[in-house]
């Protein structure tokens, strides 16, 4: 085993570089189906009803939180830390949400959309700030202010600590609209990416490879993958 520059990796044989790497690759699937059943625990999380009909304010008017469904069944809502005088961001976005609204692709969300659901930001800034800054970073994700009502607070996202951050599952069924499930600081870092989106949601990949409850919907898996302009989605 040679040693180079401090703080690079040592240098081996092809043959040692292939034991080691299929010795952590076995690891690493461990992993990936350790994972699996994680989201399978997910899927099986107890949900509960959001009752109040709270209005947001959106580029086209005043919109409810079943809009933000657009006629989906489930909704991934990123609650977007952009507060007026909050943090000493009067003008910009919390920079760690801006990243993580970065990381969702531009065309993630007809890969979503086809799986039967919607995404959506929510600020308690001002629609005009919120139109400023979006326009700045080039994001095309829908993004609306609930400034005029208690969404944040009933949801725990403001607390008398400050103002959080995090990502919102929600499910409708008809009208009625249900949580189930919410992470926030590291455990958005896994999301962004379609699978780790799928992954979040009560319904999941929806394909039949997956452990989840009776009568959710599922598939054979790769049937349905399109490239993002070939869906039929709305």
């Amino acid at each position: 085993m040679e040693k180079i520059q401090t703080g690079l990796p040592d240098i081996v044989s092809p043959e040692d570089w292939e034991k080691a790497h299929q010795a952590f690759l076995k690891r690493e699937k461990d992993f990936t189906r350790q994972r699996d059943a994680l989201s399978a625990g997910r899927r099986r999380l107890p949900m509960t009803e959001i009752k109040k009909p709270y209005v947001f304010e959106g580029p086209q008017g005043a919109v409810s939180l079943l809009d933000l469904f657009e006629g989906r069944r489930q909704l991934l809502l990123y609650h977007f830390m952009f507060a007026p005088g909050v943090n000493g961001w009067p003008d910009a976005g919390c920079p760690g949400c801006s990243m993580f609204t970065d990381n969702i692709g531009q065309f993630t969300p007809a890969h979503l959309k086809a799986r039967g659901i919607s995404l959506a930001l929510v600020s308690l800034a001002p629609l005009a700030s919120i139109e400023a800054y979006r326009k700045r970073m080039g994001w095309s994700h829908r993004w609306v202010s609930s400034g005029h009502n208690s969404f944040n607070k009933d949801l725990g996202i403001t607390t008398p600590q400050g103002e959080g951050h995090g990502l919102s599952v929600l499910l409708r069924d008809g009208d009625r609209i249900y949580r189930t499930y919410f992470t926030s600081a590291r455990g958005t870092e896994a999301l962004g990416n379609v699978w780790g989106f799928l992954d979040a949601t009560p319904f999941g990949r929806q394909e039949i490879w997956e452990d989840t409850p009776e009568g959710r919907p599922q598939t054979e898996p790769y049937i349905w993958w399109r490239r993002h302009d070939e869906y039929d989605t709305h």
